[in-house]
């Protein structure tokens, strides 16, 4: 008796839409190419407000085609809005991102999902600067920022990936439907790859062609995007990042803090108000922009205390740091060090303190755990 032929897999492909009606049918068109006896298709088709024909091209290739759903937003919400709308709504298998233009090429989600169907990913990623097939060549500043952003990445994630920013993203559907996904544009690259590292699934990367296209040809992201990707990175990984790429970053909150409280000093006691005020008003004022810069840059807020509790064990920290460093430029001088050796000494103990202080105490954070096996 002959086995019976497996169920085909399906593949939800995710197509988020803006002002695309010259390429959206064909790119339609080219992803049903994929379909074979092994692999079925989910095309959701996620219309972000567009401006042009786009919203009836996309009603058209539902009405010819049972496997497409088209999803609409009232208003312009960016691609990744469009993304979790269409992620929410993915029954496959498998989920991939697809863009509405003609820049990738649908046939290579099939590599991609190669190792997803032979359960040794959760999720693989198509990369522009592995591969060797076509690529069309534009743009120097772009491919040198986007390998910017990547190397930044992956020094937070502590992946090695060549490509963070390409859209061609392949994920088991139970994998991207428990991401809790916040952005809204095109920073939904660097979050998506923070937070799925973060879950220590298992990450793969692939080499694959690419067919750029050009402003004038309908190419949307721009410099604010970079800019964008960037705080993003920080945003999504510092809380999680290894101890030393958190302290580089707390050596700028904290020279930041540092020239604030110089400056602020400065201009009060230039201002005729004595020292005994102005130094602990310019202290303590520094002390919160130092925490301000820590929840918006660095660490998580309310990572293990409520507001009130967290301001009290941020406030008990820089007091204890305070003791210390005196404690520090005391002993330093009683052994005859000068004036400026010993308050630099004590400043760099304190500096010290202050980021375990914060990094363990104030803002504590789980460590993410082992990664997944290779082998289940």
């Amino acid at each position: 008796m002959k086995n019976a032929p497996k169920t085909p897999a399906t593949l939800s492909v995710i197509i988020p839409c803006f002002d695309e009606g010259e390429t959206l049918s064909r790119c339609v068109n080219r992803v049903l190419e994929i379909e074979d006896e092994t692999l079925s298709t989910e095309i959701i088709i996620v219309d972000d407000h567009s401006r042009d024909n786009s919203l009836a091209v996309a009603r058209k290739l539902e009405k010819r085609h049972n496997g497409i759903t088209v999803l609409k937003h009232d208003r312009n919400r960016g691609k990744g809005a469009a993304l979790r709308t269409g992620f929410e709504r993915a029954t496959g298998d498998f989920v991939a991102i697809q863009d509405a233009d003609l820049e990738y090429n649908p046939m290579e989600l099939k590599k991609l999902l190669v190792p997803l169907i032979g359960n040794q990913a959760d999720v693989v990623i198509g990369s522009r600067f592995l591969s060797s097939g076509a690529h069309r060549v534009l743009y120097y500043w772009h491919s040198i920022g986007n390998r910017f952003l990547t190397m930044l990445s992956n020094m937070f994630t502590d992946l090695n990936l060549t490509d963070m920013e390409s859209c061609y993203k392949v994920f088991k559907r139970e994998i991207i439907q428990r991401v809790d996904l916040k952005e809204n544009r095109f920073g939904f690259e660097p979050e998506i790859v923070a937070k799925v590292a973060q879950m220590r699934v298992r990450i793969f990367e692939i080499g694959i062609s690419y067919s750029g296209r050009t402003y004038e040809e309908g190419k949307k992201i721009g410099v604010r995007d970079g800019f964008r990707a960037l705080y993003c990175i920080l945003k999504y990984n510092a809380h999680k990042a290894p101890v030393p790429m958190q302290f580089l970053l707390y050596i700028f909150i904290g020279g930041f803090a540092a020239l604030f409280n110089l400056a602020l000093f400065l201009a009060m006691f230039h201002a005729g108000i004595n020292a005994t005020v102005s130094a602990p008003v310019a202290f303590s004022a520094a002390a919160i922009v130092n925490y301000i810069l820590c929840v918006l840059i660095l660490f998580k807020h309310q990572a293990k205390w409520k507001a009130p509790l967290e301001w009290l064990a941020y406030a008990g920290v820089v007091a204890g740091v305070a003791c210390v460093d005196l404690m520090v430029t005391n002993y330093l001088l009683g052994i005859r060090l000068s004036p400026m050796i010993s308050k630099l000494s004590a400043t760099g103990v304190a500096f010290i303190l202050n980021f375990l202080g914060r990094r363990f105490f104030v803002f504590p954070e789980k460590p993410s755990g082992p990664w997944r096996p290779q082998r289940q």
